[in-house]
């Protein structure tokens, strides 16, 4: 008899992983930016052990900067479209899920702003039929008031308000496997 796993759980092979508009100016006025960026880098670090495919986007970049650097030295080779719509999933151009080639229907999001960018993304990533994972403490705004609000906005649309280390781990599966070792230390910080 197989085993089956959840469909409420983030699969390595059918998620992928999407980092919106971490940028340098707009990280002043970001109260918990040390930590977005801290969990930004955990879930970027995961993925590319897991396999799971990473996108990043930057909103008008020539106004506000590119990604910080912290993030964008983690995501050499990875195209980042410079945006000007606030949906990350008009310019990522995936379609719907049914059709997605890799057949990678989950999509985790992080980034910046929870209520304006990362909101729309979410919004429409569902509407297209993704199931949608949001690791509310790989998210922010400017105001902690927006990011509560926007987190309660996503979850009442069926986004699934999750945490960076239940990310990594739901993409881990068991302690037993190869990569367990290499994921505690980034839980670690190591």
């Amino acid at each position: 008899m197989s085993y089956e796993r959840s469909r409420e759980l983030i699969g390595r092979g059918e998620s992928r992983l999407l980092i919106v508009d971490v940028q340098e100016k707009l990280m002043p006025a970001i109260p918990v930016r040390e930590s977005l960026i801290a969990n930004c880098r955990k879930l970027i670090e995961a993925a590319k052990l897991f396999g799971v495919p990473v996108s990043a986007t930057e909103q008008y970049a020539k106004g506000l900067g590119p990604t910080v650097p912290q993030l964008r030295e983690l995501l050499d080779g990875v195209p980042i479209p410079d945006k000007n719509c606030f949906s990350a999933a008009e310019c990522l151009g995936w379609g719907m899920a049914a059709e997605h080639p890799a057949g990678r229907f989950q999509i985790v999001v992080a980034g910046i702003e929870a209520h304006v960018c990362v909101l729309q993304t979410v919004l429409d990533l569902l509407s297209s039929g993704y199931q949608v994972f949001v690791p509310a403490d790989a998210l922010a705004s400017r105001a902690k008031l927006d990011w509560k609000i926007a987190l309660r906005r996503m979850a009442a649309s069926g986004a699934i308000i999750t945490t960076t280390e239940s990310v990594m781990f739901e993409w881990c599966a068991a302690a037993g496997s190869p990569e367990f070792k290499q994921l505690s230390r980034f839980i670690k910080g190591e």
